[in-house]
């Protein structure tokens, strides 16, 4: 009986090894994978080729909505974001690189990556696209992460809005702007000029019914919760 405690202790330990020697074995290769992929993921978000950045936005995909997102292809996703923005290729003094839903797919992704870094990629990309899609993307994301100190988002956002209700009045941007509002009302310190942009909406007649009724009822409803 004596002997059989120190061959099941030492059977314990054995087991206990083989435990954590697994566990290390298969988190050097786990880091390993995650090592290749961050290198293909770069490669193709680099290369001037559309169609191998459209590749790298899908393997972002995966990584984003699983989770698994490392450091290298965060920065991969933000820099495809800036593409032909942030980031300019030129030959013979025309931009080569212009692909907006490029753009707006990666900055619909970073919706999935709160963070002050997604938030101010989205910003620059909000104030510096032409493109009203991808300035859509931008609102969007910029309202789900709901990061907003000291308001710079929401007078980012209402800046936008005059902009465009001026230049080019999108019935599809205007609505992403008032869903965008809504999430990130909470976050608000002073809600009159954002109020009055609301109002400026519902106002537009160039803007779609459902459009003006949505921004209606968000009056109402913040004039509700003062």
């Amino acid at each position: 009986m004596k002997l059989l405690k120190p061959i099941a202790y030492g059977a314990c330990c054995l087991l206990l090894c083989s435990g954590l020697f697994a566990q290390t074995e298969t988190s050097v290769e786990d880091d390993y994978l995650t090592s290749v992929q961050d290198v293909i993921i770069t490669e193709l978000a680099n290369s001037q080729e559309y169609d191998n950045k459209l590749v790298a936005l899908q393997y972002l995909e995966d990584a984003v909505k699983g989770g698994k997102a490392s450091a290298e292809q965060r920065h991969a996703l933000q820099s495809l974001a800036g593409e032909g923005i942030t980031t300019k290729v030129r030959t013979n003094g025309r931009l080569m690189n212009n692909y907006p839903d490029i753009r707006a797919k990666a900055c619909d992704l970073l919706a999935n990556l709160p963070s002050e870094e997604s938030k101010t990629t989205l910003l620059t990309i909000a104030n510096e696209d032409n493109e009203p899609m991808v300035v859509s993307a931008a609102v969007r994301s910029l309202g789900a992460i709901g990061i907003n100190k000291n308001d710079e988002v929401v007078t980012a956002i209402e800046f936008i809005q005059h902009k465009y209700a001026a230049l080019n009045p999108t019935s599809s941007l205007a609505y992403d702007i008032l869903d965008a509002y809504e999430k990130l009302a909470p976050t608000v310190q002073d809600k009159n000029a954002m109020i009055q942009s609301i109002s400026e909406i519902a106002a537009n007649y160039r803007f779609a019914t459902p459009v003006r009724l949505k921004a209606l009822n968000l009056i109402k409803a913040l004039q509700a919760s003062n």
